[in-house]
């Protein structure tokens, strides 16, 4: 899972001043204050979010730190039987709170935050109380466990971020013995071996490389209290994995169930479509990709079979992958910045390329965006090599393909999660900036993968088209795949084959990428996503000067922030706030 995909679920907050500012700034471009909303219930409202701000950020300290929030570093959330009762009870009580507000009482802009509040909420209480996730999956406590802040963002002095990165270490067995308490003694086997996975690479990870990314501190007590603390987070972490691993059964089933499953993208995704219709929804695309990736094959190779074209433009990869998507990062900024589709806005951000640190490789290509709250720090876009441990053979398995490679750059950069976390920092609402959901994120940047073709990225080279192709069943099969191992029939064999036979991933991959839909069933919201922007697109444009209105288009719907998108639907086209595709 990409850092944005990880984090989609929640995205940034904004500097402390942002926040209070945000309540003088302007609503969603296009709002009008209502005639009878008053001052005096705006500020109430405008109160109410800054507590909730500020109660969300002491409830979820690793959160608050990932997003700048630097007096929150080093904690974990309480996971204890009280903690846990208690969070969603805050949750239930900040809802019932913000329904309390009349939203004819405020004006468009804080009704929309109202409502996007409320979504997210819902969302949460979800997987708490209906997913039962801190019971059930381990990857409810996966983000909280990640130490990439304190290792990799230079947003202190080295000797400060030893100090936060010895408290987290510090603090992380009592975490681990909460979450093994929590989590229920039969998983789910692909649970368990997500959480050796995980939790395994992260003692890999602390044990082998934290002392050299501290090794220029020279304190000897500062150094010694690192690594006191990290010995003991690595015991905890390697009991923490081999307890979980133990718990796999094969009769512990993962599926969430038809109406659960459904539930599932009701509260988190205001997306109501039966799943009959919406399985169809995803083999259509599935279907129009498969048809477009044969015309693509046929003008690169007439006569050649579509695996046998694909295997050729997979095998054609870079010698220098970092080399390769700095090149690819330039292009890409230059295709958005002249075509004009997109609006960058004003800052001079850029996002780096460099080589993923040695402890976060399990990923080939992610991008590490820091928080709001943070200030002059850069973005970097992490392309891993692979191991010079590995044979030749695996060494040229996990390189990305050239194109597979150019896809991932505007998926996570140009115009993707970068271009678009640019936009949502500077969301009229506090709530839009705090708040990016899953759907909103992925489908954006799918989305992008797709704009970039249509905008002339490869001035229509086939073996372009079928890199962005590929990119585009793998999330085709990924909706459907989620449909079917958990509100269907289909087996995880089934969807192994799927990921073979129609998204020509490798077996290896498919087994992976099967096995995350079990513990990740959301993984559909890329292509939901992109598909609902899509028909946004064709239905906003139309009434509004078409394909030449898409730098408004595109900068009104990022101005958003990340909300659900029928909720953007809804305020962009007069309350039709529905799922439509």
């Amino acid at each position: 899972m990409s850092r944005a995909a990880r984090s989609a679920l929640v995205a940034a907050l904004v500097a402390v001043a942002a926040v209070f500012a945000a309540c003088e700034r302007p609503g969603p471009p296009g709002a009008a204050v209502g005639e009878n909303a008053t001052r005096e219930v705006s500020m109430e409202w405008d109160r109410f979010i800054e507590d909730f701000v500020d109660g969300y950020c002491e409830r979820q300290p690793h959160a608050a730190a990932d997003w700048g929030r630097h007096e929150h570093d080093g904690r974990f959330p309480d996971w204890s039987p009280e903690g846990l009762a208690a969070w969603p009870r805050w949750l239930e009580e900040r809802r019932a709170a913000a329904l309390a507000f009349d939203p004819e009482g405020l004006d468009d802009g804080r009704a929309f935050e109202r409502d996007h509040l409320l979504a997210q909420l819902e969302g949460e209480l979800f997987w708490l109380r209906d997913a039962r996730w801190p019971q059930r999956n381990p990857i409810y406590y996966a983000d909280a466990f990640s130490p990439s802040l304190y290792l990799t963002r230079p947003y202190a002095p080295l000797p400060e971020r030893l100090r936060a990165f010895a408290r987290f270490a510090e603090n992380l067995p009592r975490a681990a013995a909460q979450a093994r308490a929590n989590l229920e003694t039969e998983l789910p086997e692909t649970f368990a071996d997500f959480a050796v996975q995980y939790f395994g690479g992260l003692v890999t990870y602390l044990r082998d490389d934290v002392a050299g990314i501290f090794a220029s501190v020279d304190d000897s007590e500062l150094r010694a209290d690192l690594e006191r603390a990290n010995r003991g987070a690595v015991a905890a972490l390697e009991e923490l994995a081999a307890d979980l691993g133990a718990r796999g059964s094969a009769s512990a089933g993962f599926a969430l169930g038809p109406d659960r499953f459904a539930r599932m993208l009701a509260a988190t995704e205001r997306v109501e479509t039966g799943l009959e219709e919406l399985s169809a929804i995803g083999e259509q695309d599935l279907a129009r990709n498969l048809a477009a990736l044969g015309r693509a094959c046929g003008e690169l190779a007439p006569g050649v079979a579509v695996e046998e074209c694909v295997r050729t433009v997979l095998a054609e990869k870079p010698d220098d992958p970092v080399a390769a998507a700095r090149r690819q990062v330039a292009e890409l900024r230059r295709i958005v910045a002249e075509g004009g589709r997109v609006g960058i806005p004003d800052g001079g951000e850029e996002a780096l390329v460099e080589e993923a640190p040695p402890f976060n490789r399990w990923n080939p290509a992610y991008i590490d965006i820091p928080g709001p709250f943070e200030k002059d720090l850069p973005s970097v876009y992490y392309i891993a090599p692979p191991d010079p441990a590995w044979s030749e053979e695996e060494r040229q398995g996990y390189l990305l393909g050239e194109v597979d490679l150019l896809f991932i750059s505007a998926h996570e950069v140009w115009p993707g999660h970068f271009l678009q976390f640019l936009h949502s920092n500077r969301a009229p609402s506090a709530v839009g900036r705090l708040f990016v959901g899953y759907a909103f994120a992925e489908g954006w940047a799918h989305y992008a993968e797709e704009l970039m073709w249509e905008e002339g990225l490869g001035d229509g080279d086939p073996r372009v088209r079928v890199g962005q192709l590929l990119n585009a069943l793998l999330r085709d099969v990924r909706f459907v795949s989620a449909i079917g191992i958990h509100a269907g029939e289909m087996t995880l064999g089934e969807s192994e084959r799927l990921f073979r036979e129609k998204a020509f991933q490798s077996p290896a991959a498919a087994r992976q990428q099967a096995a995350r839909g079990t513990f990740d069933p959301a993984y559909l919201s890329y292509t939901m996503g992109k598909l609902m922007i899509l028909r946004l697109r064709e239905d906003w444009t139309a009434a509004n000067g078409g394909r030449e209105a898409l730098r408004r288009f595109h900068d009104r719907f990022l101005s958003y922030g990340g909300p659900p998108i029928p909720l953007v639907r809804g305020a962009m086209l007069d309350g039709d706030a529905a799922a439509r595709f």
